[in-house]
């Protein structure tokens, strides 16, 4: 069968979408990417060794402009162009985001089958459009269900992960010591990995750079992952020779490093984030981003922490003083952080990847 997925713009996109195709071509099918050339798909893509077909697509302009005038035009240009795409394939999988929407149009205009996936335990604009024309709507939450029309169909699949990833609960002594020589940590060290998605929260790595000075305690250590533009600030704003150790990254590439060495996670609720956190079985303090669309950040966060497995602030009540004390009382929880680390992987959905990819073939006609 030919899959065309079509999505992308953060890597917290991009991932999911990956972990799929991986599921798909290991059973022998044939699958290609549609993406934006300025979207972190295009490097992400190709780096995993998938074909890769820049389109054109532009975000939602929800205020009167010049550029809004425009965007009808340019949609259909786009939904013209994606077309080729959309009949080499047998079905066409949506990863949600307005990157996704010309190729979604274009495999309803050329009759294919079209396969939603939403990330989100609110559902983002681009999906509640195309629900109802779909053949099929994966949910990695079922929150998120009410918000589409009755008569779509949906399915609770969860949110895939990469492979890499799933690999951590049962090979993380192994990867542990690796995480401690590669990111000079502490192996036996109680460890705090902290971070804001790929490009990283500014207002999470100040709070971060405060609670440091105020946790007087020789106990902990901390990963802090800034995101790349905050790397040399973030460094440079910490205090030297303190208690807390503080190891400071713009980025991992091998986060199930930073899973593996975790005790507690503190991070912005992307719906990636959260997958990869529950699946790795981790205690985590989420900091919904608070200019989420529809807020659906608070609402990924919301429910895991419905179901013990997580601690959430809110970004308006987080600061320096605020972040020390939760850390604190996170990570002298004893049995409660235990408790929520086994309620975290009883939540999560490891087989998100497999389910999903069982969802796209059953649309395409062959199970």
């Amino acid at each position: 069968m030919r899959v065309l997925i079509a999505g992308g713009g953060t890597a917290g996109h991009v991932f999911p979408a990956l972990a799929l195709a991986r599921r798909l071509e290991a059973a022998d099918h044939d699958v290609r990417f549609a993406g934006i050339a300025s979207g972190q798909e295009a490097r992400l893509v190709r780096d995993a060794g998938f074909a890769f077909d820049a389109v054109q697509a532009a975000p939602l302009e929800r205020k009167v402009s010049l550029k809004a005038l425009r965007a009808p035009a340019t949609a259909i240009r786009s939904v013209g162009a994606c077309r080729p795409l959309a009949e080499w394939a047998d079905v066409v999988v949506g990863m949600g985001g307005y990157v996704s929407v010309p190729v979604a149009l274009a495999a309803l205009r050329a009759r294919r089958s079209l396969v939603l996936h939403e990330q989100n335990a609110v559902p983002g604009l681009a999906n509640r459009t195309l629900a109802r024309p779909a053949r099929v709507v994966a949910l990695a939450f079922a929150e998120a269900r009410p918000a589409f029309p009755r008569r779509t169909r949906t399915v609770v699949t969860g949110n895939p992960v990469r492979e890499q990833i799933l690999a951590v609960p049962n090979d993380r002594d192994r990867l542990r010591k690796e995480a401690a020589s590669e990111l000079d940590l502490a192996e036996d060290a109680r460890t705090v990995v902290v971070f804001g998605g790929s490009q990283g929260a500014l207002h999470v790595n100040r709070s971060v750079v405060d609670a440091i000075r105020r946790l007087d305690r020789d106990d902990l250590q901390v990963l802090l992952l800034t995101g790349p533009a905050h790397e040399a600030s973030v460094a440079a704003a910490l205090p030297h020779g303190g208690p807390v150790p503080v190891r400071v990254r713009g980025f991992l590439d091998r986060m199930e490093l930073a899973y593996s060495i975790a005790d507690v996670v503190v991070a912005r609720a992307g719906a990636t984030t959260v997958a990869e956190i529950a699946v790795c079985g981790l205690p985590s303090l989420l900091i919904p981003y608070p200019y989420a669309t529809g807020r659906h950040q608070e609402a990924n966060a919301r429910a895991l922490q419905r179901a013990g497995a997580a601690s959430m602030l809110l970004d308006d009540e987080l600061d320096g003083s605020v972040l020390a004390d939760r850390i604190g009382w996170l990570v002298d929880g004893g049995e409660r952080l235990r408790e929520m680390g086994g309620r975290a992987r009883a939540w999560a959905r490891p087989d998100a990847a497999d389910d999903l990819a069982d969802v796209v073939l059953e649309a395409g006609g062959r199970a």
